[in-house]
């Protein structure tokens, strides 16, 4: 489950782009960095953001990402945009008519703030995603001193997430194969017992691995694993996109 294949393949793209040799716990920190200048920029300052926007693309362009994996991977960010897109209508204080809608200005300001940053982030994080492995990501959190326990939940998520989805098929296939299809409401009830199932097996198969651990010597730790040290250059290079994103803010702020 840990191979070449297997869990990481749905995020990462396998490449040999300087994006994706730059150590993991190095392209953390420069994600991070990059996302507090964003969130640092005013929001009146609209130009910045496209420009944010440019950096992310040349960051796209080195690292080979198509545009069309990173547009694919927003989706999880619709539920974001539904709310931005709410906030002019729900927001209180002055409006102004937008195509015959009455908006609140304040609720345009907040709702623009929140889908371009959130945006934003969203692409940086494809990005990290799609240029660094599972066991990468988590040898980089390691390295940042990140506690072990979180780490190993974030590993355990990673190894068992596409056994828990196959269980979820295998049960909505069983299912159909008896000639149910959820229709409407009524049918609610059965799909709550099969999560209800899916949960009580999946529960039941985490105390059968710890378990397996214990067995094994497992002490309430895994086993660190070395990680190279990153070079002066690395750090250069990942530095590039934040330093270049805190000169676009600067220049907003002063503006």
């Amino acid at each position: 489950m840990s191979g070449g294949h297997g869990h990481g393949h749905s995020l990462y793209r396998v490449g040999d782009s300087p994006v994706h040799r730059l150590p993991a716990h190095v392209k953390v920190l420069a994600l991070l960095a990059f996302v507090l200048v964003v969130v640092a920029t005013p929001r009146e300052q609209y130009w910045a953001f496209g420009v944010y926007a440019l950096l992310l693309a040349g960051v796209a362009g080195v690292a080979a990402v198509p545009a069309g994996v990173i547009v694919r991977r927003m989706v999880v960010e619709v539920p974001f945009v539904v709310f931005a897109l709410l906030m002019p209508i729900v927001s209180q204080g002055p409006r102004v008519d937008v195509l015959g809608l009455s908006l609140s200005e304040h609720g345009l300001l907040t709702g623009w703030n929140i889908l371009a940053k959130g945006t934003l982030g969203v692409v940086a994080s494809i990005l990290l995603a799609a240029t660094t492995s599972e066991r990468g990501l988590l040898l980089g959190l390691q390295k940042l001193r990140v506690p072990d326990r979180l780490v190993e939940i974030a590993s355990f998520m990673i190894r068992y997430a596409d056994v828990v989805a196959a269980d979820m098929r295998r049960m909505r296939i069983a299912r159909e194969s008896r000639g149910f299809e959820a229709r409407h409401l009524g049918h609610v009830r059965v799909v709550a017992q099969g999560a209800g199932a899916l949960f009580v097996r999946s529960y039941e198969r985490g105390e059968r691995v710890h378990l397996a651990m214990l067995s094994r010597g497992y002490a309430g730790a895994m086993p660190l694993t070395s990680v190279a040290a990153a070079t002066r250059t690395d750090w250069l290079r990942a530095a590039a996109l934040p330093l270049a994103a805190a000169v676009v803010a600067l220049t907003a702020v002063l503006a």
